[in-house]
């Protein structure tokens, strides 16, 4: 079951003892007693919505609640289907790597750019491949050469025994 999330106080839940009370389409119509405007919005058919608990000025505003939510809800749902979400991918490299297996992880990474994701480069060093780490730092250059249409976010650094860069995707400007 579908339940309505309340943020507003609507109808008998409004404490305050006069409220500044506005239509649906905008008219205001003054200053009341909050039985009164509990009695216009009965009278119309809608709800008394509180929209601004102010303790000096409460405003309330006649309208069809459930309407009103639901409406929220459909748009809350349009701007969430609008959205990208981008994954971070991970391609694992080696220091002692072949071209060719270099070839098919850059071919990995550019499907992975293509497709609007961003990508985490890493290469692990285990014992004596520790002294190599400036050549590790080359095979990651000639990697992002291979890649095509991507931007380095951050350049390879070191952090404990991986070397880490990442790339997204060129955004366009226009």
């Amino acid at each position: 079951m579908f339940s309505i999330k309340q943020d507003f106080l609507i109808n008998e839940q409004i404490k305050f003892s006069e409220v500044q009370v506005i239509t649906n389409e905008g008219e205001k119509l003054g200053k009341m007693s909050i039985k009164s405007a509990l009695d216009i919005a009965d009278e119309r058919g809608v709800d008394l919505v509180l929209v601004s608990p102010n303790p000096e000025n409460p405003v309330c505003k006649l309208l069809d609640y459930s309407k009103y939510k639901y409406d929220m809800a459909k748009r809350a749902k349009e701007a969430k289907k609008n959205q990208k979400v981008i994954e971070t991918k991970e391609v694992r490299i080696s220091p002692n790597i072949d071209k060719h297996d270099l070839e098919i992880k850059a071919k990995m990474a550019n499907k992975f750019i293509s497709s609007g994701n961003k990508v985490k480069i890493s290469m692990r060093f285990r014992g004596r491949e520790l002294n190599f780490i400036n050549q590790g730092k080359q095979i990651m250059s000639d990697f992002k050469d291979m890649i095509e249409n991507c931007q380095v976010d951050k350049e390879p650094k070191m952090e404990g025994r991986n070397l880490n860069m990442f790339i997204s995707p060129i955004k366009n400007k226009g």
